[in-house]
């Protein structure tokens, strides 16, 4: 079994859970996952199956999209409601900010920013996650980093006596934290923040709309999943025999990983152009076992 999983995770699986199921479904060892997705959060999650897991790489990096929900009015030591309460707001600071406040300091979080990731990320510090090391009663701070966000769209804006909660949607790079935009928002309005819920719509180039729960959830061949990542080649007999051998052929027309084809469709190895000498020429850095 080969291929591209896309799957809609559901609330309360850790993205390990669903790698767990499916290798039992699929009787395989070799399922990874492109890119973590927390307990509390639902949406796209992109498993690869054997000789997809070793292109998951090309996935991870791509542009993610996700709705949310922010609410104000307390700080949580997790960004998140499933967190311990760290700060209350007093009603009556909630109850001065107004919707053009709002507006004006999400705004300021699109571009090119740097963002200090919650300390309960999965990014490793002396070899623990951030959140083992919360489990642990330790207090840090990861340090910043720079990501990129498209995009900030705010659906709805509703109050209550002790919190305003606002529905977003986001567009953003890899590597950004949506707890982080809660718990800024939070602190540039002087209110504290956090996300109560958080929905995964884009791993680009896959949507939301083509997955489905684990249970159901159908592979697309590593081939279709990998020509909608990367430049395709299809390859003639003769280079098929090379590339076998792990020899160089003729030069990709363009730069950066290439998915070379059979052709009959069958993902067969990843190319990058090589100089040697006076040449360039493709080599194979990946060479797949058959579909």
């Amino acid at each position: 079994m080969n291929g591209f999983l896309l799957v809609d995770k559901s609330s309360g699986m850790t993205s390990h859970d669903v790698v767990a199921k499916i290798r039992r479904r699929f009787g395989t060892k070799k399922v990874g996952h492109a890119g973590t997705l927390d307990p509390m959060a639902t949406g796209v999650l992109v498993l690869g199956i054997g000789n997809a897991t070793r292109l998951l790489q090309y996935v991870v990096d791509g542009t993610k999209g996700y709705s949310a929900t922010v609410s104000l009015g307390r700080s949580t030591l997790t960004d998140d409601v499933e967190g311990e309460v760290l700060k209350v707001a007093d009603p009556k600071d909630l109850a001065k900010i107004t919707d053009s406040e709002i507006q004006e300091e999400l705004a300021k979080m699109v571009g090119v920013i740097s963002q200090r990731p919650s300390s309960v990320s999965a990014i490793k510090v002396g070899g623990k996650t951030g959140h083992e090391r919360v489990r642990a009663g330790e207090e840090f701070e990861l340090p910043s980093r720079e990501v990129t966000i498209t995009s900030i769209d705010i659906h709805s804006i509703s109050r209550s006596d002790d919190s305003i909660n606002i529905e977003i949607s986001v567009i953003c790079s890899a590597g950004t934290y949506i707890r982080a935009i809660a718990r800024d928002l939070g602190d540039s309005l002087g209110v504290g923040g956090h996300l109560t819920a958080l929905r995964r719509t884009l791993v680009s180039p896959f949507d939301i709309a083509e997955c489905a729960e684990w249970e159901s959830a159908e592979p697309i061949t590593t081939a279709a999943g990998i020509s909608r990542i990367l430049p395709v080649r299809e390859l003639q007999l003769q280079e098929l025999n090379e590339i076998s051998f792990g020899r160089t052929i003729s030069a990709n027309d363009s730069q950066g990983p290439v998915a070379a084809l059979s052709s009959d469709g069958s993902f067969v190895a990843l190319l990058e152009n090589s100089t040697l000498g006076e040449h360039t020429l493709a080599r194979p850095t990946l060479v797949s076992m058959k579909e």
